[in-house]
């Protein structure tokens, strides 16, 4: 039978691409500041945390 192991690294790739979006737009270069700071934290913690996710995803599925 199949090992299901791609579903969670696709998942996890599209909201890494969503959320690092989301945290590039807010960056103000200029100022080298957030626009939303608390925000920012939330989606820094779940940017880090989907690529932690993909990284043993990727590690797994190379063994």
């Amino acid at each position: 039978m199949e090992n299901k192991n791609n579903v969670p690294v696709f998942t996890f790739s599209i909201i890494a691409i969503i959320v690092g979006a989301a945290l590039y737009k807010q960056f103000d270069f200029e100022k080298l500041t957030f626009e939303k700071p608390a925000l920012a934290i939330v989606y820094l913690i779940v940017f880090v945390f989907s690529i932690i996710v993909l990284i043993k995803g990727l590690k797994k599925r190379t063994e």
